[in-house]
C-alpha cells in the first residue's frame, strides 16, 4: 500500500548542500521521490551557538510501514556520519517525518504529525512550497495556513540556483 509521506531535511555541517542531495538520492531507496523544495537557509533555533542550515522537504511515495521507514532513515543518518552527542547540535543530516499520509502516530520511536512541524519555519517554508494545500491531521490547517500564521522572527531565506554550491 504506497503512501504519501513528506519529510524534512537539514545540515548544517560539512557540505551542507552535498550532504542533503546525498540523503535526497539514497531515500530513493525507500520509495519514489515525488518533489523536492528549493533548499533554505536557516538560523539555528534552540541550540543557536552552532553554523546555520540548509533544510529542505521531500515528498516521498513509499510502501514502508512507519516502523521500518523510521528505522531505515536513522540506518541512513548513521551511514552519513550522523552522531547524536548534543541533542538539537550540529550534524551532518537530519531526516525528520513530517506526515505519513494522514496517519496520527505515537510510538516510542516516532511521532506523527512530527510535535513540532506547526511552530518551526525553517520546516513550513520548504514543506509549503511543494504542498500548500495539503492539511495537518490534527489542527486540520494546510501547510500553507500553518505557515502564515508563525510569528516574525526565524530567518529562512530561500537559496537561488546560484548560491548553491555544486
Amino acid at each position: 500500500m504506497h503512501k504519501i509521506v513528506y519529510l524534512s531535511l537539514g545540515s548544517n555541517l560539512g557540505d551542507r548542500e552535498a550532504n542533503l542531495r546525498t540523503a535526497i538520492e539514497k531515500l530513493g531507496e525507500f520509495g519514489n521521490i515525488a518533489a523536492v523544495s528549493s533548499f533554505y537557509e536557516t538560523e539555528p533555533v534552540e541550540v543557536t551557538a552552532q553554523p546555520w542550515f540548509v533544510n529542505c522537504a521531500v515528498k516521498l511515495d513509499t510502501e514502508k510501514m512507519p516502523r521500518q521507514l523510521i528505522s531505515a532513515i536513522l540506518a541512513l543518518e548513521q551511514s552519513m556520519g550522523r552522531q547524536r552527542k548534543q541533542q538539537k547540535g550540529p550534524r551532518t543530516i537530519d531526516i525528520d517525518i513530517l506526515l505519513f499520509g494522514s496517519s496520527v502516530i505515537d510510538i516510542p520511536s516516532l511521532t506523527v504529525p512530527h510535535p513540532h512541524l506547526h511552530e518551526r519555519r525553517f520546516v513550513l517554508e520548504p514543506l509549503a512550497e511543494i504542498a500548500p494545500d495539503v492539511r495537518h491531521p490534527i489542527f486540520k490547517r494546510s501547510m500553507r495556513e500553518l505557515r502564515d500564521a508563525l510569528p516574525p522572527g526565524q530567518t529562512v531565506r530561500k537559496l537561488s540556483p546560484a548560491q548553491l554550491s555544486s
